[in-house]
């Protein structure tokens, strides 16, 4: 009997998309890109110049700011 393998696939956003998800502006994640500065996203540049976020570092950057009370530093 032939089993069907689970297939795993990574979800990339755009920079609009991953905004939209964290609260911030397109342009503040631009922004953080070329400074370095602000949000620690990782991101992928692709061959056309456009930048793609993958859900799992979206998630993971979320789950590192997860705090108990606001005397905690995330």
């Amino acid at each position: 009997m032939v089993t069907k393998k689970e297939i795993n696939y990574t979800i990339y956003r755009t920079t609009q998309e991953a905004g939209e998800q964290l609260k911030l502006s397109a342009k503040a994640l631009a922004n953080s890109r070329s400074s370095g500065k602000g949000i620690k996203l990782p991101f992928i540049k692709m061959g056309n110049g456009s930048v793609r976020y993958r859900q799992e570092d979206i998630d993971e950057y979320m789950e590192s700011r997860l705090v108990n009370h606001t005397g905690e530093v995330a």
